[in-house]
């Protein structure tokens, strides 16, 4: 058994992008937030790659993207448009920040029934 003294344990925050330092984090964390609900509607469906590319009109290589987490290859536009196709609203709310934050904040909440 090695002797790992020299190893550092960092605590992990709620955004993982955020602690590596992406200057988008919430941006980035809503787009994944969105790709993994993505991926469980896909899931939910139990239709294979090519059925999906078909319901979505994308080449069956950009569904294998996006059930694989390739969080770079797509825009927040995309991924709007994506879970419309998936039956699904997408609603953006805007208003004032809270009080206590010098800047606003971007997130994604899901609601799972209507």
């Amino acid at each position: 058994m090695s002797d790992n003294t020299n190893e550092e344990i960092h605590e992990v925050g709620e955004n993982i992008f955020a602690d590596l330092g992406d200057p988008d984090a919430e941006r980035t964390y809503a787009r994944s937030q969105m790709m993994l609900r993505i991926a469980d509607i896909i899931k939910d469906h139990k239709l294979n790659q090519k059925q999906i590319s078909k319901i979505l009109d994308i080449p069956q290589s950009r569904v294998s993207e996006l059930v694989n987490g390739k969080l770079h290859r797509f825009s927040l536009d995309t991924l709007i448009q994506i879970l419309n196709k998936l039956d699904r609203d997408v609603e953006i709310l805007i208003k004032p920040k809270s009080s206590h934050r010098t800047d606003g904040k971007t997130r994604v909440l899901v609601v799972t029934h209507a």
